[in-house]
């Protein structure tokens, strides 16, 4: 949480190519109008904390839970119990991301062309300022335990995942504008049930299980349509609509044309690590038919 206040701080105490602007009282560069007012700031906090709430308490229903249904669990070590915990939190808010992302881009009126004449990117919701903050909350409480118990839960490539994704979603959050692209961006977290799902099955010793190969064939075509066709989709919609894009905060903008595709050339060589790790799996299945 507390980071989440320093980053805004942050964005208050520089003046990013002299758009400096209001945030309650205090200067914040991050948009071309006003957007942020005393309620929608208590709005972006709540969530922000509901975000982390959220975590601590899927985390201790995950142990919960896992020691009751899972005999195994017991016999994990204190190392494995706490990353088999934090994946319980991690599939929870992927669950989450990605359905509410589903809805507000493609279900719900907010971005569709002809709904508003408000500019695409210019479009937010109430709503969608609570689905970025609550995953605001993940990503900080995810990170955190990452930097607790590093490099356990994750190497630097997941401290940079989490730190561009916090950047990008906060200012979203703060400006209200691009926050079509990071739904885009959130919904490639529904890849993250089959990752978790398959460090559980492998720490279970269910690696020559049915399941842990259907997994991994999910996994490999899952990640194919939302981390790289997806990405691909949302660089042609950025290039269809550079007369909006251009439209964005100066920060906002250059994080747009950055952040995306050093995002996308860690999904294609995650990827590549999938297809590789499905390669084996299949073929270790076939021998043993």
């Amino acid at each position: 949480m507390c980071v989440f206040f320093y980053a805004v701080w942050c964005f208050q105490q520089v003046d990013w190519m002299g758009f400096a602007l209001s945030f309650g009282s205090l200067p914040v560069l991050v948009s071309s109008y006003d957007f942020a007012t005393p309620n929608k700031e208590i709005q972006w906090l709540g969530s922000v904390f509901t975000g982390i709430i959220f975590c601590v308490v899927v985390y201790r229903l995950t142990a919960i839970l896992s020691s009751l249904l899972f005999k195994g669990y017991g016999k994990l070590s204190s190392a494995e119990k706490i990353e088999w915990n934090n994946r319980g939190f991690s599939t929870f808010h992927a669950l989450f991301a990605s359905f509410t992302s589903f809805y507000l881009l493609v279900l719900s009126d907010i971005f569709n062309k002809d709904s508003h004449e408000e500019l695409v990117i210019n479009r937010s919701s109430t709503f969608s300022n609570s689905v970025l903050g609550i995953s605001i909350g993940y990503f900080l409480a995810d990170l955190a335990m990452i930097l607790w118990h590093f490099p356990a839960l994750g190497g630097l490539e997941y401290v940079l995942h989490h730190g561009l994704s916090m950047f990008s979603i906060i200012q979203s959050l703060l400006c209200g504008q691009g926050q079509i692209y990071i739904l885009m961006v959130l919904f490639s977290e529904s890849t993250t049930p089959f990752v978790n799902l398959r460090w559980h099955l492998d720490i279970a010793d269910l690696k020559s299980s049915k399941l842990y190969v259907w997994n991994g064939i999910a996994l490999f075509f899952g990640w194919l349509i939302a981390r790289i066709f997806l990405f691909m989709f949302f660089f042609i919609h950025m290039w269809t609509h550079f007369d909006e894009v251009k439209e964005i905060y100066p920060l906002g903008f250059y994080s747009l044309l950055v952040v995306p595709p050093v995002l996308a050339m860690m999904n294609l060589f995650w990827f590549w690590k999938i297809a590789k790790g499905l390669v084996k799996t299949i073929s270790k299945a076939k021998h043993s038919i």
